[in-house]
């Protein structure tokens, strides 16, 4: 089987305008963002908004797993 290349800096490539699923889901800055807020965000209607709520989940995932917790 072939190995398959990861790309280099995918995170910072992905994340082209930090803030904006914050903004889109009317979320102040001073607040955090909760794992309910990003359920209903993933399942809105607007394709953009989804898939920030996707990444903004990944992205949580990968930051919990490099802590050690699961």
């Amino acid at each position: 089987m072939a190995k398959r290349k990861t790309k280099k800096n995918w995170i910072q490539k992905a994340i082209k305008k930090p803030g904006a699923l914050r903004r889109s889901l009317k979320i102040k800055e001073d607040k955090k963002i909760t794992s309910k807020q990003l359920d209903k965000a993933s399942k809105s209607k607007n394709p953009t908004t989804q898939k920030r709520a996707v990444l903004a989940k990944t992205l949580r995932k990968i930051s919990r797993n490099r802590r050690g917790k699961k």
